[in-house]
């Protein structure tokens, strides 16, 4: 079973810059993709960016494009999330996500990820 364990979020005001990262352990060479999603109150949770684990392709949401920036160093099983000019509206929980299945692309759904990270809180103020 794999695990995610998140690190970093915070409070920031906007145009600011937060780094958040997330440590993968166990059968890390079964994952096929990692990604980042974000749940705001009141809202449904939804996809911020992903990542390939092998293939090393990206996608982004339209809201963060530009902004934020997913990489991956394999080595050391880490997933870090860059995001640069932040807004009020990026305030959410935020979850990084892995999966096991080659679902033939960067996969964009929560349903499509076995393993969830515990959240953090991001906050930006206006």
């Amino acid at each position: 079973q794999v695990q995610l364990v998140q690190s970093g979020g915070g409070l920031v005001q906007a145009g600011g810059s937060l780094r958040l990262s997330c440590a993968a352990s166990g059968p890390t060479f079964s994952l096929n993709s990692m990604g980042w999603f974000r749940q705001a109150p009141g809202k449904e949770r939804e996809f911020v960016t992903a990542i390939g684990w092998q293939t090393g392709r990206k996608a982004y949401a339209n809201s963060v494009e530009g902004r934020f920036t997913i990489s991956s160093d394999n080595a050391k099983n880490t997933v870090l999330l860059q995001m640069n000019s932040l807004i009020p509206e990026d305030t959410a929980v935020y979850y990084c996500a892995g999966t096991v299945t080659d679902w033939r692309g960067v996969p964009r759904r929560p349903g499509e990820y076995e393993y969830w990270g515990q959240g953090t809180q991001v906050t930006v103020s206006p």
